[in-house]
């Protein structure tokens, strides 16, 4: 029986096995989907079908710097120990390699990694370490000078926290700082053009509305909204914070002090925004006895 492109893409869908796998299963069962799914099974190539609905929100982020591009990726697994694992952090380092020529995360997914597509590789590790994974999101910046810093590492350019910086003037060193910087403070635009205007219009109403209610006069009023978006502005733009290498100058001045000019950042934490499920486990054991 010919085996056809909508029969391996349905075997797929169905159990999460790779391409070529799941190709050679249909095969093996002269295109039976049933047997085919069996012959997976027994396999243990259609784990990853049991576990694709697990929350993924461990792993690592990998930054990764050539020339004047830097980026950065994060790769999911369920628990943290998966991240110490030399295979995975192996798979992590090679698919951050192939993202530095990938214009985007569907690209990178599809780029080829020894034979098979980043996606594919993905899911065989599901099935071989036993855990759900996937590649969440990719971030690349370009600069006269890109510097990496990787918060925590456990792994060469691999950890929890991944920060790239691109600069004008300045050296490697004053960027490391920056980086540093970056990760402990998590700004969220390099300055106040870059940020969100509705942001910025959001948290001007919450001041208005909250000075309103002191009952001052207009005037005083629009002095207190002046100098608490100020405030506002020195807190989450990068080069209005102060610098925690000295917190005398802000970032912004401390670059100008060395001959710098900061072009962009992108500061990237494994998890970030996944709604992590909260395991109750004295719950989780009082349903037990109580079916038991």
């Amino acid at each position: 029986m010919a085996i056809t492109a909508a029969m391996v893409k349905e075997l797929r869908d169905s159990t999460g096995a790779g391409m070529m796998d799941a190709k050679k299963a249909l095969t093996e069962t002269d295109g039976d989907m049933e047997a085919a799914v069996d012959w997976l099974r027994t396999k243990g190539l259609a784990k990853a079908e049991k576990k694709s609905g697990r929350t993924a929100a461990e792993g690592l982020v990998a930054v990764m710097v050539e020339g004047s591009k830097g980026v950065a990726v994060e790769v999911n697994s369920e628990t943290d120990f998966v991240g110490k694992n030399a295979e995975f952090q192996a798979m992590v380092a090679g698919i951050a390699k192939l993202a530095l020529n990938a214009a985007d995360l569907d690209a990178l997914m599809a780029s080829d990694m020894g034979g098979k597509t980043v996606q594919d590789v993905v899911t065989d590790k599901i099935a071989t370490i036993g855990e759900n994974m996937s590649v969440r999101r990719m971030a690349s910046i370009e600069g006269e000078t890109v510097v990496s810093y990787v918060h925590n590492a456990v792994a060469t350019d691999m950890g929890k926290i991944g920060v790239l910086v691109a600069m004008k003037g300045g050296d490697a060193g004053f960027g490391k700082q920056v980086a540093m910087h970056i990760a402990a403070t998590n700004p969220a635009a390099l300055n106040e053009a870059e940020l969100d205007p509705a942001v910025v219009d959001k948290e001007r109403q919450i001041q208005i509305d909250i000075a309103r209610e002191s009952g001052k006069p207009e005037q005083v009023i629009e002095k207190m909204i002046e100098g608490r978006m100020k405030k506002y502005m020195s807190e989450i733009t990068l080069v209005n914070q102060s610098f925690v290498i000295n917190p005398d100058l802000t970032v912004g001045q401390a670059a100008k002090e060395v001959g710098a000019e900061i072009t962009g950042f992108v500061r990237m934490e494994v998890g970030e925004g996944i709604e992590k499920k909260v395991e109750d486990f004295a719950a989780e054991v009082a349903k037990a006895a109580a079916g038991a």
